[in-house]
């Protein structure tokens, strides 16, 4: 699968945040801007500075209507475990199929223990991507100020 570049169609994803319904990517964010993570799991330290990131931000990413959802492969209770360490309030899903969200988005996958690596898209309202930062290993991801300045520019000049 090529990567999604600018414009592409981010493709339906399911995402499963614990104990609670399947939300569909990028459906759920129809009509907002959006930020959809993967990241490589609860052990990663540089994923759950990712994550305690936009969640620190969350303020902000909501006044400038962007919601924000992650995903990984670690199962329903470590997931649930991380989302209370960090008080996580977006969407973390659990039980990616690494292999099959690649060959949707073309994230990059470690082999063997086998989780997705760290890739970002941010996704217009109409659910296409604007950006695309794909990892092949443990640095190398969106951030949540850039992403807040990167809206709000396209807000501004949307409007102009």
């Amino acid at each position: 699968m090529p990567l999604l570049g600018p414009g592409a169609t981010f493709p339906a994803l399911p995402l499963t945040p614990p104990g609670q319904p399947t939300l569909t990517l990028p459906d759920a964010f129809a009509g907002d801007f959006a930020v959809v993570l993967f990241f490589r799991g609860s052990w990663c330290p540089y994923c759950n500075a990712q994550l305690r990131g936009f969640q620190r931000a969350s303020a902000s990413l909501a006044e400038t209507g962007i919601k924000v959802a992650a995903l990984s492969v670690d199962d329903e209770p470590t997931t649930a475990g991380l989302i209370a360490k960090y008080g996580l309030t977006f969407p973390v899903g659990h039980g990616a199929d690494a292999r099959a969200i690649a060959e949707l988005t073309g994230a990059f996958i470690n082999p063997e223990p086998v989780y997705l690596q760290s890739t970002g898209f941010v996704l217009d309202p109409a659910g296409q991507v604007v950006v695309s930062v794909y990892s092949s290993g443990a640095i190398g991801r969106l951030v949540p100020d850039d992403v807040t300045g990167l809206v709000r520019y396209l807000r501004q000049h949307a409007t102009a």
